[in-house]
């Protein structure tokens, strides 16, 4: 079985077209998981109109709970369903379903992660001004840096886990719950030796909506860094 997990926060203009265009795929086990944080747009109730038509399923929370946290959820859903591969997906578009075969493959071949990658050759970022570019670049030219992280694009949010990963890495130990989730979680895969493979692809700024990184996300960041640099 495969599982793709998508957090939600006020996504109504994305989710339906989004999930259309995935289970268009037609890849064999395919079950999404949409955790959503009590969207007052009604994100949810697109998702329970979808669930007579698809394997879908849908946790809701009480409130805006964090990134992290949604992702904890819903690999711990994932692995009680008995998914042996595990995506992280946004819900906004940034990344292309038409990705998500290669990162499997590229799992199914031997990889324990596939990082959708936009620092590898064939990779790139669509729809970033220049300030938003230098946030991410010193985002991970930092976290590099201090936690000799390996990979190129280690703030990546499209990533195909084997199920092994998530199995050996204490998830209710994961300190951030925004911004830093990705490198707090990639720091574990590294230092656990599992095998990290970076797969091109090409991130598209949000469509529609607004983005949901703030100046919170970015402080917890550095903190996080640091913490786990010194653990």
């Amino acid at each position: 079985m495969i599982a793709i997990i998508i957090p939600t926060y006020n996504e109504r203009e994305n989710i339906a077209t989004l999930l259309e265009k995935i289970f268009s795929l037609s890849i064999f086990g395919l079950e999404i998981i949409v955790v959503d944080d009590n969207s007052p747009d009604g994100t949810a109730d697109i998702v329970k109109q979808l669930q007579n038509k698809y394997p879908l399923h849908l946790i809701e929370r009480g409130g805006k709970l964090g990134l992290g946290s949604a992702y904890i959820v819903g690999f711990k859903k994932a692995l009680e369903l008995g998914a042996d591969y595990i995506f992280e997906m946004d819900a906004d578009w940034s990344h292309d379903p038409a990705d998500i075969p290669r990162l499997l493959s590229a799992c199914q071949n031997g990889a324990d992660l596939a990082i959708g990658s936009r620092k590898v050759p064939g990779g790139g970022v669509v729809g970033w001004n220049w300030w938003r570019k230098f946030e991410s670049n010193g985002a991970m030219w930092f976290s590099r840096l201090v936690l000799k992280l390996k990979p190129h694009d280690v703030t990546a949010g499209f990533r195909c886990f084997n199920s092994q990963v998530l199995k050996n890495i204490p998830l209710d130990s994961i300190r951030s719950n925004g911004y830093a989730f990705q490198e707090e979680l990639l720091y574990y895969t590294q230092k656990l030796n599992f095998k990290i493979t970076e797969i091109p692809v090409l991130f598209k700024d949000r469509a529609s909506g607004l983005s949901k990184l703030s100046h919170k996300d970015i402080a917890e960041f550095f903190i996080v860094i640091i913490k786990l640099k010194f653990s």
